[in-house]
């Protein structure tokens, strides 16, 4: 495992815990995200464990390379999922733009660590 792909991995943990933990909490930014998607509030929930249990695997990786590449990609079925949503109501670039940097993110970490898998 390189530096960079370490740096990418611990990134995406941090995000995803905290992303993760606001979502299930009900943190206002999360609920009115999720209100402009016109996407159910129970939703928003799932999607907060969803993303837990993707950085779960992601520290799992740490001690297990080979576990890398696959929360990566549960973590990327996320984004894919956000990405399309945003499309769908037609939001601004500027809030289009995070779910695609954070798959970008995804899909390098994912082909660093592909052949480990």
């Amino acid at each position: 495992m390189t530096i960079f792909s370490i740096v990418i991995q611990s990134m995406l943990i941090l995000y995803y815990v905290f992303s993760g933990s606001a979502k299930i909490a009900g943190a206002k930014y999360w609920v009115d995200i999720f209100n402009n998607l016109r996407i159910p509030q129970w939703f928003r929930v799932v999607t907060g464990i969803v993303q837990l249990v993707g950085a779960v695997v992601l520290v799992w990786g740490y001690w297990a390379e080979d576990v890398i590449a696959w929360g990566a990609i549960w973590l990327g079925i996320t984004m894919i999922g956000a990405l399309l949503a945003h499309l769908r109501v037609k939001d601004s670039i500027g809030k289009t733009m995070p779910p695609v940097v954070f798959l970008l993110l995804i899909i390098v970490l994912t082909i660093m660590n592909a052949e480990n898998g």
